[in-house]
Parts: C-alpha cells; structure tokens; sequence
C-alpha cells in the first residue's frame, strides 16, 4: 500500500515561504496549537531556517496516521523541533493536523489513535521509520564536475576548508549531482539574514564518492553573501550554528 515517503510531497521543496510563514501554516492546520506554550512561540519568532521530513507512517484498514518532524535553526545557534501529527481516525475520515513539543507527547497522542491492532487477523500495518531507511544514491551527471569542484573550492572562505588531498582526490571528478540540504534559502524578517546548506556529491574516476558541503550566508559584517564549504555535514551545520550565534 501507498506511503508518502518523500516529504516533498507535503512540504514543496520548491516552497518560497520564509521560517516565519511555515512556522503560521503549521499552526494554522494544527487543531491544538493553541496548547504550545509561549516560551516555544517566542524562541521561534528569531527563527532563520526551516527543514521538514516524514518521519514515520502507518497505514492498515483504510486508516492512516504520519508524524512529521519540523526543525528551525534559530539565531542564538540552537535548534527546536516541533512534531507534527496527521491523522483520519476522525468520525469524517478528514485529516486532521495535531503539533507537540517533544516526542514524549507525540506518542501519547499517536496511542490514542484507534487504529486496528498488530495482529494476523488484520491488515498489518506499514511503519516507516526514515532515519533506518538508506539513502538513495545520488542522480550524478557528468558536466565538466571536476572544474565544478575546483570553483566550489575557490569561493570557500573559510579558514578549514577542504585541504590539497581533497582537492587533488576531486580532480578525478566526472560527474555530480548538487542538492539542497536544509530548505531552500531561508530569510528571518527580524534579522535579515539567510542561510543555505547544499550537498555536492562526486563520482570519481575509481567509483570512489566523495561530498563536500557548502554552507552560504549572510551572517557577515556588511551583510554580503559568503561561501563556506566543508568535507562533513556535521561541521558544515555546526558553521550555520556558530554563525547564528555571533550576530544574535
């Protein structure tokens, strides 16, 4: 049976919508919204990036029930999540929307769903749990990939970007594929600022694959875009958040 994996099907990844638009949508839908507490609304107020992705589904007997997980990358360089749950075990069969803070709270409400039990007697229902899922692997095209990495590397500005092996190992580059890591660009109409994570994925020569990962921003003194581009998306994610903080 059907489950929407890919969660671009229910945040377009095509979306212009600021943090501070997603963040009204998502409690504009949420039936209990007015239940988050005030201290969680007005951490997101100073909202700069929004990333969201399906996190688990079960589906049997005509019903259905998804959680969504909603991250904002804030400007004190921390992030919060909030759990989105959907569900038609209503009376009406309609989707409703219901948000929670932590998952603690989210599989409270996700128990009292009466959807059928896990037996041999019913349909088993399909669980999705997209973190154990593996990766697809990258689309990779080949268009002149080794002078995309060699200019990938020249715009990096920063201090621990990718070293000479690196760059050597990307010489051998045939094709590759670019995709963005955390939404699209996001702005905060507080701050003005705006941060963007993209993956550069490569093939090697030898079938080796090897990513490198730019972050870009305007967490500047003048406020002018930079590039910075890092081997890991950890320290690439830990460069957003240190840039956060130091114009918070």
């Amino acid at each position: 049976m059907s489950v929407p994996y890919e969660a671009a099907a229910y945040e377009p990844s095509d979306s212009p919508e600021s943090p501070e638009e997603q963040l009204a949508r998502l409690l504009g839908r949420a039936l209990n919204s007015f239940e988050l507490p005030d201290e969680t609304l007005a951490r997101l107020d100073f909202a700069l990036a929004h990333d969201g992705s399906l996190h688990s589904a079960h589906h049997s007997a005509g019903l259905h029930r998804e959680t969504y997980r909603h991250t904002w990358l804030l400007a004190d360089g921390s992030a919060l999540t909030l759990w989105e749950l959907v569900h038609n075990t209503a009376r009406d069969g309609e989707p409703q929307h219901e948000v929670y803070v932590d998952e603690e709270e989210l599989r409270t409400a996700t128990a009292r769903l009466p959807l059928p039990p896990d037996t041999p007697e019913f349909e088993l229902p399909v669980v999705v749990q997209l973190p154990e899922m593996p990766l697809p692997r990258p689309a990779y095209v080949s268009d002149d990939s080794a002078d995309h990495a060699r200019r990938l590397l020249r715009r990096a500005e920063n201090a621990d970007r990718p070293d000479a092996r690196t760059a050597a190992l990307l010489r051998t580059a045939f094709a590759h594929q670019i995709t963005q890591a955390f939404g699209r660009p996001s702005y905060s109409g507080r701050s003005g600022l705006c941060f963007a994570l993209y993956e550069h994925a490569f093939l090697l020569r030898d079938g080796a694959e090897i990513s490198l990962w730019e972050v870009e921003h305007t967490a500047t003194p003048d406020g002018r875009h930079m590039c910075e581009v890092y081997v890991t998306e950890d320290a690439a994610r830990d460069a957003m958040e240190r840039r956060a903080a130091q114009v918070s």
